[in-house]
């Protein structure tokens, strides 16, 4: 009788025939995740099973695994060869020291295994209320806790009291690649998560305007990109000196546009960031109508200057709903400590909510698009987190 950690996923299971390339890719995403640690991993049949761990890493791996797109619930578990001597003792050992209402229940996956599921049950119930008399009591509806016994097709049992939820989703790189717009604000890592969730493999890029914005803010978002990071097995964050872009924009075009003329720059070498880095589609944290220059016609002109989809998984989010899961995955206090990022720079008074892209246009004559982004594209840094 050994710990094991038991992972299950959820949606993989309708994938047909590519369910295999699925299966194979979250296992990989495991053993990344887990680098590092000394442990044995199993495949079998809708389980992965990790064991021979060191008992002292077992909250650091459940830790990582909770991070993991893909993984539906997990649990600590006794596994042993299926004997219903071995069960017994295991669902034993699991509820020492558990007080309260419980039940049993048996999955017996091996159909060659006797008793049936029920028998099983029902024994091992038996054998905790003899042990357990004065702490335990059976409640089939609505116990305090259940002991599973999961009777695998080759010849093992798991034996377990909680199933901890994962994230869910798809396994990160099912979904093709993305280039992630991050500033310093709620939004863009909680779109970033988003998105990683869904198994999209994510680069990002940030916007830069030193001195208007100093090293703390550039810090922060290196800080917010690492937390998406840990989601997303690890992320590249391309960190653009924006600042010559913006002095020109606020020289050459009417106030009331900063903010438009800004956006289609942004996207502009988002879009060429990715091309690099084999990207699909471009990613942004906006939420439709939260800010003037996320109209349906500021993302309009945001969107004319790229060829790649912009993807927006934010877009019918209220605040509350983002900094719910802002505070969720751990990025909500990082996100509001007070360092302006480049969009409070030249911030104009009354920015235009539904830009005129004829207008938009014509304003771009002024300025030398190519120079300007090609400047910023020389001078990138670069981050692996």
């Amino acid at each position: 009788m050994e710990k094991a950690i038991v992972i299950r996923y959820s949606e993989i299971h309708l994938k047909g025939k590519n369910r295999g390339y699925f299966e194979k890719l979250l296992k990989e995403n495991i053993k990344n995740s887990l680098n590092g640690f000394n442990y044995r991993f199993t495949a079998m049949h809708s389980r992965y099973m990790i064991d021979g761990y060191d008992e002292n890493d077992e909250a650091a791996i459940e830790a990582k695994l909770s991070k993991i797109a893909g993984i539906h619930t997990y649990s600590r578990a006794l596994v042993m060869d299926s004997t219903l001597e071995n069960i017994v003792d295991a669902a034993k050992e699991m509820c020492k020291g558990k007080t309260g209402f419980f039940k049993v229940a048996t999955n017996r996956a091996d159909k060659r295994f006797f008793p049936h599921s029920m028998e099983v049950s029902e024994i091992v119930g038996g054998k905790l209320l003899e042990t357990y008399h004065k702490d335990l009591k059976v409640r089939v509806k609505d116990p305090d806790f259940t002991v599973s016994v999961d009777i695998r097709e080759d010849g093992k049992t798991f034996v377990y009291t909680e199933n901890i939820h994962g994230i869910g989703g798809m396994p990160v790189g099912s979904a093709g690649r993305g280039m992630l717009l991050i500033s310093g604000g709620i939004d863009s890592p909680v779109a970033g998560y988003m998105m990683a969730k869904r198994g999209m493999k994510l680069d990002a890029v940030h916007y830069h305007s030193f001195p208007y914005t100093g090293e703390a803010a550039k810090e922060k978002v290196i800080e917010l990109s690492r937390l998406v990071g840990e989601y997303n097995g690890g992320i590249r964050l391309h960190v653009v000196p924006f600042t010559h872009i913006q002095e020109t924009i606020h020289e050459k075009c009417h106030e009331e546009y900063m903010i438009t003329m800004m956006r289609r720059f942004m996207m502009r070498i988002a879009e060429r960031l990715a091309q690099k880095r084999g990207g699909q589609a471009i990613v942004t944290g906006e939420s439709l109508g939260q800010v003037a220059s996320q109209t349906i016609e500021s993302m309009t002109s945001s969107n004319s200057v790229v060829k790649m989809p912009v993807l927006r998984p934010l877009v019918a989010f209220d605040k509350a709903d983002i900094i719910k899961i802002s505070r969720e995955i751990g990025a909500y206090e990082t996100s509001i400590l007070p360092y302006e990022d480049c969009c409070t720079v030249f911030l104009p008074r009354f920015p235009v909510i539904r830009p005129n892209l004829k207008k938009v246009e014509e304003m771009e004559k002024a300025l030398d698009i190519d120079e300007l982004i090609g400047e910023a594209l020389a001078n990138v840094e670069i981050y692996e987190l």
